[in-house]
């Protein structure tokens, strides 16, 4: 089913960025680690540098009808995938706010958005990656 589908991308998108930090063990991220942001790592490119939310936090801010609607309207900067986020069904954002609630609010809330006129505090992810020197 395309529901199911895009549901299941938008969780693995998020949890992507939310985790990457957590790379270097393969992906394995305990459950209690689960959507609680980038924290200090940042991802750099010609917007700025974002930071992935804690999606714990966010949606336990708002109740399941605002979150609705939070993730038809939902537009931010790379390299979050919200345009993934726009195309669930209702019944699909009803059913990720109710997994990212089973989790708890837990953690801090992301770092602010750096403008590109501003260094950000490593670490970050540059993209495009910077040209290798020859």
């Amino acid at each position: 089913m395309k529901g199911s589908w895009v549901l299941r991308c938008a969780i693995a998108a998020t949890l992507a960025l939310s985790c990457t930090a957590d790379a270097a063990d393969g992906g394995n991220v305990p459950e209690r680690d689960w959507l609680l942001g980038s924290g200090p790592l940042g991802f750099r490119g010609p917007w700025g540098t974002t930071y992935a939310p804690n999606l714990r936090l966010t949606a336990s801010t708002m109740t399941e009808a605002e979150w609705v609607k939070y993730a038809k309207t939902l537009k931010t900067r790379p390299p979050m995938p919200w345009f993934n986020v726009n195309a669930m069904t209702e019944a699909d954002s009803r059913a990720m706010y109710r997994f990212i609630g089973s989790l708890g609010a837990v953690g801090r809330p992301a770092q602010a958005y750096v403008p590109t006129d501003k260094q950000p505090n490593p670490p970050y992810i540059q993209w495009p990656a910077p040209p290798k020197s020859q």
